[in-house]
């Protein structure tokens, strides 16, 4: 008894981690959602809106080490229940900001807690697995981001569109204070990572390998977010789809996401996440390339949007393991700078996405950007390989 009694209390511990998961999912992609309507409302531009979303990105990129820096040495709980606050908070006076430059100092302090979110909450999945689940564990956290992406923000939106905006950010406040009460009620009180210092901790900096990985996170998912950015005009006027498909096309990429999630931390606990991480990249290379070549056929298009967005989450949670297991004594602060890491490939990708796009070689171009950042991710993994592979038979030939 006691031990289903233990297995019950990690899976509703894990399941608190996917709320805040869900919470951070809808505050930064919502915004995508209603852009246009914060524009109207502003009286401002669709481009000006939309650098309520590039300083949301800044703010995760600033805050994952710096709020993991500073409260690093408190226990996670109450770190974890402290960032869910702040993003209440943050959303709250988003939804009442009566100017431009209100809101974008709200959406940039909401970004601050969503690194160290999910860095802390990262390290703390895998600390609750048992052995040899860490990465299926870290993925049920991660799935809160493909739950917001199917029922959320498309929920959002739709109030969004039709009540208002506003109404939309302060169901996302009341979700962080669901998810604050939730960790306060049945996460466990696990001690702080260690005293050991920031100055410490920031060794890690000086690691070879951890900026390989990030490169691998910045420069490897930047092909999902090539894809992503540009999948409208990709569905409406390659595939020839009806704009008002493109609701139930995103939400065919948020089940890919859902399954690509769980397959992952499952691939990752089988294989290593280095090893899953490899293949997943490389299989990703092939398949957008293939988006590329056979999205004017209607049905493949579909197919391709769902395997897409399974293989791009499905990297997800073997990176995020392959950064805390490379991370020794520094996990947190190591694990958090993945999220700035993935908001530098969201910047990228969509950014380089489009410059074949605004050059004139149409909307399948970005597909051949992404596969070529995704290779470079690759390329990066088997440099991984080999600095490890040489590391262990350096210890060998010490040991001998």
């Amino acid at each position: 008894m006691k031990i289903l009694k233990l297995i019950s209390n990690t899976k509703t511990s894990l399941i608190t981690l996917c709320l805040g998961g869900i919470s951070l999912g809808m505050t930064e992609f919502m915004m995508m959602g209603v852009l246009p309507d914060v524009a109207k409302s502003l009286s401002v531009s669709i481009p000006d809106a939309g650098h309520l979303i590039a300083i949301y990105a800044l703010g995760v990129i600033i805050g994952a080490p710096v709020m993991v820096g500073i409260l690093g040495k408190y226990p996670p709980k109450r770190v974890l229940i402290g960032l869910m606050i702040s993003v209440a908070a943050g959303n709250l006076l988003f939804s009442v900001a009566p100017t431009y430059t209100l809101l974008l100092i709200s959406r940039f302090l909401v970004g601050l807690p969503h690194g160290a979110f999910f860095g802390i909450g990262a390290v703390v999945a895998s600390k609750l697995a048992d052995p040899g689940s860490e990465a299926k564990s870290v993925s049920v956290m991660f799935a809160g981001l493909t739950i917001a992406n199917i029922i959320g923000v498309p929920l959002g939106t739709f109030i969004g569109h039709n009540v208002s905006w506003r109404i939309s950010f302060i169901i996302i406040s009341a979700m962080a204070l669901i998810t604050a009460a939730s960790i306060k009620r049945w996460l466990p009180m696990l001690p702080s990572q260690s005293d050991t210092k920031f100055s410490e901790s920031a060794k890690v900096f000086k690691k070879s390998e951890f900026w390989i990985i990030t490169g691998i996170s910045a420069i490897g998912t930047g092909g999902l977010f090539a894809w992503i950015s540009y999948i409208a005009p990709l569905m409406t006027e390659v595939a020839r789809f009806d704009e008002n498909m493109m609701t139930p096309i995103m939400v065919i990429a948020g089940l890919g996401m859902a399954v690509g999630n769980f397959a992952g931390g499952r691939l990752a606990d089988r294989f290593s996440p280095l090893k899953t991480t490899s293949y997943l990249l490389i299989i990703m290379v092939g398949v957008l390339i293939l988006v590329a070549l056979t999205s004017h056929i209607q049905p493949v298009a579909i197919l391709l949007t769902f395997i897409t967005g399974g293989l791009a989450f499905a990297v997800i949670a073997p990176m995020q393991m392959l950064m805390i297991r490379s991370a020794k004594g520094a996990e947190m602060l190591a694990s958090s700078t993945m999220q700035a890491s993935a908001n530098m490939g969201n910047a990228l990708g969509a950014f380089l996405g489009g410059l074949p796009i605004a050059a004139g070689f149409g909307y399948t171009s970005p597909e051949y950007v992404g596969a070529f950042l995704a290779l470079i991710g690759f390329f990066l993994c088997l440099l991984l390989t080999w600095i490890f592979s040489t590391r262990n038979k350096s210890k060998k030939v010490a040991i001998a």
